[in-house]
């Protein structure tokens, strides 16, 4: 019988596995989880876990993991379906009627299934035989040892025309069934049918259980057609309803401790999925074509808001766009994308092999919202230099924003891009309307409108940067440390109190914008870098966030390069800020000591203040060296 996800999710959703599992394993409460024995050892010390926010369990004495259903596969011996019949009878849900012809299609996948989990592990096999000794060569070089194959199941395509027909064939297989897998090709001029996958690392493509229904193929050969091949369209894989990597995904998710939410990534390929794997973030990847509307409702399935990652170059532009056409329509709340772009022109497999893990982990946390994205899109899309073509772009907005099917969602967006584009456009208000009165024969003054005194004009925030900007060059560090914060502006929580005297980062040039930020923090519980900026920006600082822009590009604080992770970050802009602090402190003593030089002590303390005051900056300024 077949079980299709939804039916699998809803019927999961009806049961706490502390409830099911509990019925046979004495459970006890331990925080967010429950604790007991291990079912499948004997033990004395507990470390069975059981955890129904993620509907897992955790056996560490056995290393098994997995859901309700496996959990019954594993403790009662029973099959897939007879666990999910058991489970449904508990739940009090309805199994889906019996058909006769669904039932022998289910049947006939099941036999293909079998034939294609063989060559998968064939496939292994070949990996590690003389044969792939240019396969496993090609691994090393791109970072992928020998200890991580098992774990993506990775394998080898040997260059013979019938290798794998013929061993499946010795095995029981007719060749039919291997052309309706995909893995041969039936040619249309007739003939025998060969392998669809000669002399190419392969990567299998599983289902979200882990059950093998695809494969992808890496040539070897850089004179071959295509550089990544991938199987056809056959009753077990549909390449539009599929993400490779999603079985491994879950179970990385699944795996992150209490409390910790992971992002779920969308990257471009194979590799990049494995090295996002490799370094603890769940990753999948489309299979060579944009991403479609199942595969969006795959992947809400697993994670409310997915990161989607592309590329920096035009190609990956493209792709975003793309994505954010097809995903608008989708949109509900609760359910939305993130974006993600990798520095440098790099993806995620050359960060992990150049950079690190932690480095990837920091770039692929700094993600942009839907709603952002899309703004920024239809922005740059051309020069707002007429309000002709403004008045365009306030369309365009408003119609995208149209394309929400969920209503609330729909005018939630057309008010954030509205409200995004007023802030663009945001001016001063006009000043009251000047005229000239005559006063006499040959003489005049300045005049208010409607015949009053004269007004002077009001200082705007805008003027004010703009005056700052013309008297005042931005210290470099306290322009990084305030970059850093508007990207960043957790790292502010622990010092607020100091920054509402540390005379605006250091620089008083900055000392509105800093009370600004520190209002607005203290204001709200979580504040996101996009929400920060943009209220700024309507406060009239857009001119100063400018000016913060260009010195912290000349300087050369390490918090600022992309290769530092984001602990270190944020340690580091610590260490700065309070340096910073110090120097505010220093000055303010060096002061008041000036005003008291009575006597040898008082001008001893000054000259020590001051020496502690010149090391104190000079480190500061090799920071940015």
């Amino acid at each position: 019988m077949r079980f299709d996800e939804r039916f699998l999710d809803e019927l999961k959703s009806r049961l706490r596995p502390s409830d099911v599992i509990g019925k046979t394993v004495k459970l006890r409460k331990q925080g967010r989880e429950y604790v007991g024995l291990s079912p499948f050892n004997k033990e004395k010390t507990p470390s069975f876990y059981v955890n129904d926010d993620k509907g897992q369990f955790f056996d560490f004495s056995s290393g098994k993991t997995g859901d309700l259903i496996t959990f019954l596969q594993e403790t009662e011996r029973l099959t897939f379906a007879e666990a999910v019949e058991k489970l449904a009878a508990e739940a009090g849900l309805a199994l889906p009627a019996v058909d006769p012809a669904g039932a022998a299609q289910d049947k006939k996948r099941q036999g293909l299934s079998d034939w294609l989990e063989l060559a998968a592990q064939w496939f292994e096999a070949e990996l590690r035989r003389p044969v792939g000794q240019e396969a496993r060569a090609y691994l090393e070089r791109r970072g992928l040892p020998e200890k991580e194959w098992a774990r993506f199941r990775l394998g080898y395509a040997p260059p013979g025309r019938t290798t794998l027909k013929d061993y499946l064939v010795a095995k029981g297989a007719r060749p039919a069934e291997l052309v309706e897998t995909g893995m041969l090709i039936a040619p249309e001029e007739g003939g025998a049918p060969y392998d669809r996958f000669r002399e190419r690392i392969i990567f299998p493509i599983t289902d979200a259980r882990g059950r093998v229904i695809s494969f992808g193929g890496r040539a070897l050969d850089p004179k071959a057609r295509a550089k990544y091949l991938n199987g056809p369209e056959t009753v077990v894989f549909h390449k539009g309803h599929q993400l490779y990597g999603l079985a491994e995904a879950r179970k990385i998710l699944a795996a992150a401790p209490t409390g910790e939410t992971l992002p779920l990534a969308v990257v471009e390929g194979y590799m990049d999925a494995i090295a996002c794997q490799r370094a603890g973030i769940p990753a999948v990847a489309p299979m060579g074509t944009a991403l479609t509307e199942e595969q969006m409702e795959l992947l809400w399935r697993h994670h409310p808001e997915p990161t989607l990652c592309f590329d920096g170059d035009r190609a990956g532009r493209q792709a975003a766009g793309r994505a954010i056409d097809r995903a608008l329509p989708l949109l509900k709340p609760g359910k939305s994308f993130r974006f993600a772009i990798v520095e440098g022109g790099k993806d995620p497999d050359e960060v992990l092999r150049e950079q690190g893990a932690a480095a990837l982990k920091a770039q692929m946390a700094q993600t942009t919202p839907f709603v952002e994205a899309l703004f920024v899109r239809e922005r740059d899309l051309e020069p707002l230099d007429t309000p002709e073509r403004r008045a365009g772009l306030k369309a365009r907005l408003r119609q995208l924003a149209g394309t929400i099917a969920d209503k609330d969602l729909q005018q939630a967006y057309r008010d954030d891009l509205l409200t995004r584009l007023d802030a663009i456009f945001a001016r001063p208000e006009r000043e009251p309307r000047r005229e000239w009165t005559p006063q006499g024969p040959g003489g005049g003054r300045r005049r208010g409108a409607w015949g009053q005194p004269p007004v002077p004009a009001a200082p705007t925030a805008e003027g004010k940067a703009a005056a700052r900007r013309l008297a005042h060059r931005l210290d470099l560090t306290a322009a990084a440390l305030v970059r850093y914060a508007l990207n960043d502006p957790v790292v502010l929580d622990d010092h607020l109190e100091d920054a509402l005297t540390a005379n605006g980062f250091g620089d008083t040039a900055l000392s509105e914008l800093a009370r600004e930020i520190i209002r607005l923090r203290l204001d709200h519980d979580h504040l996101d870098s996009a929400t920060l900026t943009r209220h700024l920006a309507s406060c009239g600082y857009s001119t100063l966030l400018t000016d913060i822009d260009r010195a912290a590009a000349t300087s050369s604080a390490p918090i600022l390069k992309t290769d530092v992770s984001l602990d270190a970050a944020r340690s580091q802009w610590s260490q700065a800020f309070a340096r910073l602090s110090r120097l505010a402190a220093l000055d303010e003593a060096i002061a008041a000591a000036k005003g008291n030089l009575g006597g040898r002590s008082a001008m001893e303390t000054l000259e020590r203040l001051k020496g502690e005051r010149d090391a104190l900056k000079r480190a500061i300024r090799d920071w940015n060296d």
